[in-house]
């Protein structure tokens, strides 16, 4: 093979690898967004599932605020609150808190809470717990989650805030009981969290800075 072969050669292998990563650019940006649009989807429905569409007329999606408070949230990190109004005035938000103590790791909740303080809903949107025993937490699993629903930090009072083999008002699943504990915690901590910041959670910018804020350690 002469020397100008081997340059043509060369010269295709290289359109082709050109062309290939083009279209393995191309295709990862047209899946990437079409894989957001569906967890923004997905999310919204979960979101609606605590607040129906009816009692807001703001877009839950942009309507947000970012708070920190290691110990009633859970993490360190921020978390998003979406917030829900009509005619300006607040009806309902969605705080996204950790319960960092579940039987296999960390659980990722949304906790519905009304503008008076009562729960609208809980929901779990990530868990590594036990098939067929934890996951029960899960509503596509059980009725269990439901137990928080039009509950509130007087309701059951807050000694009374924890399961009922620990002396509390909730039902444990059936051989599990770390991972409602773990829940049930993480929900009244962030009622707690509500009622210490419920004015500043509410504020009107579109997008705040956080309530509170604490270091992780």
């Amino acid at each position: 093979m002469n020397y100008r072969q081997i340059i043509i050669t060369t010269i295709i292998l290289l359109l082709f690898a050109l062309i290939g990563t083009a279209l393995v650019v191309t295709t990862f940006d047209n899946t990437r967004e079409r894989i957001a649009a569906n967890e923004r989807a997905t999310l919204l429905r979960k979101l609606h599932q605590l607040i129906l569409p009816e009692q807001h007329d703001n877009t839950l999606l942009e309507d947000t605020l970012l708070v920190t408070d290691k110990t009633l949230l859970g993490t360190g990190r921020p978390v998003t609150v979406y917030r829900a109004r009509k005619a300006s005035q607040p009806v309902a938000l969605v705080i996204t808190p950790i319960a960092p103590d579940g039987y296999s790791g960390s659980i990722k909740l949304l906790v519905g809470i009304n503008a008076d303080g009562t729960l609208s809903g809980v929901r779990v949107v990530a868990h590594r717990e036990t098939p067929g025993l934890g996951d029960a937490i899960d509503d596509t699993r059980s009725n269990w989650i439901h137990i928080f629903d039009n509950r509130s930090l007087g309701e059951p009072p807050l000694e009374r805030w924890g399961v009922k083999k620990d002396g509390g008002d909730f039902d444990q699943l059936t051989g599990a009981t770390i991972t409602p504990r773990a829940v049930v915690k993480a929900v009244r901590q962030a009622l707690l969290y509500y009622r210490d910041n419920q004015e500043a959670l509410f504020a009107s910018s579109e997008t705040g800075t956080p309530a509170s804020s604490e270091s992780d350690d």
